[in-house]
């Protein structure tokens, strides 16, 4: 089953009133100042820290949101999402704040770190169904489920109501200062298109992409929504090969550039916010910084700011990203 309060592209007005909403629910991140980065780039650089969020990442933003708008009498029907990270963690906090029952789909893949930390989140109110080898099996298998039961279904970025939610970082950051660039990373869009709605015609946005999984920047090129037939997975939070509809629709008008990061350059960002600022980010949260390099300068004596979008990330893996970055 589907449900949406917003069926149309949100306005400022109705993301301030999400912001509100979500007023004690979420974390209002810091915008740090990087030094290193600022004097490496001759810019002034800051950094909006999603990864301390609550679940470590901006998802549960748009989960809760959404989730907190489902009239009372279709609550009892429970909520499914399809997720192998960050989303299935949003909707699992959001539904064990919200009393709840969660169906969360994720592929039997999944390292067992994300699986106990969706069980962590979601405490009682979560069922784990662990389904395929792959996430479009288990998207497939959380659809039929919504189709057997009733249950409404709650997508990762493609939806008006996950997109005002997920806008609220960009608020968030405009309640401080207002940059000449804000670099984000995209995967469905969810996040560049929130930012789309709210940032003033001086703000330049920037959207940063794996170089395996460059959805957007093809769909842009081709002016439609284009399906990849093979993408590398390494960003598992930015990897996706279908941009969402209605993101692309908002992205497409608000985005001043896409660019793609290799994965050895990513890898090295992951190293050198480890080394230089003691911060552990998922691939996908070092996107926006990897992208600095390519515009380094555009950038100069500008005001950037860089989304930090997760840090849902093993240590463990360190010597696998060490040695990508010197592959």
């Amino acid at each position: 089953m589907e449900f949406n309060k917003l069926k149309h592209v949100p306005s400022v007005t109705e993301i301030k009133q999400v912001a509100e909403q979500l007023k004690g629910v979420i974390s209002e991140t810091p915008l740090e100042f990087s030094a290193s980065l600022s004097a490496r780039y001759g810019a002034k650089i800051y950094l909006k820290r999603e990864d301390l969020q609550v679940v470590r990442s901006y998802k549960i933003r748009g989960a809760y949101h959404k989730i907190s708008n489902i009239p009372s009498e279709l609550k009892s029907k429970g909520v499914v999402a399809a997720s192998a990270g960050n989303h299935a963690q949003g909707v699992a906090l959001a539904c064990a704040l919200l009393g709840i029952q969660a169906h969360i789909f994720m592929p039997k893949s999944t390292p067992l770190q994300k699986v106990e930390a969706v069980r962590f989140f979601g405490k009682e109110k979560v069922r784990i169904y662990l389904v395929g080898e792959t996430y479009d099996e288990a998207f497939a298998a959380s659809r039929k489920f919504c189709e057997t039961n009733g249950a409404i279904y709650i997508p990762p970025f493609d939806d008006f109501d996950i997109i005002a939610g997920q806008a609220t970082v960009t608020m968030e950051i405009l309640d401080t200062l207002v940059p000449d660039y804000l670099f984000v990373a995209i995967g469905g869009g969810g996040l560049a298109a929130g930012a789309s709605l709210v940032l003033p015609p001086s703000t330049s946005l920037i959207g940063v992409e794996p170089a395996g999984a460059p959805s957007m920047l093809q769909s842009l090129a081709a002016s439609e929504v284009v399906v990849l037939e093979e993408i590398d997975r390494f960003v598992d939070g930015a990897s996706v090969k279908q941009v969402g509809a209605k993101t692309f629709a908002i992205c497409a008008k608000g985005l001043a550039r896409m660019l793609t990061v290799s994965k050895k350059a990513l890898c090295q960002t992951m190293l050198d916010l480890y080394s230089l600022s003691s911060m552990i980010v998922e691939p996908a949260g070092a996107l926006s910084v990897a992208g600095l390099e390519e515009m380094s300068e555009e950038i100069k004596g500008k005001t950037v700011v860089c989304v930090i979008s997760g840090g849902n990330f093993d240590p463990k893996r360190f010597p696998e990203i060490k040695s990508l970055a010197s592959a």
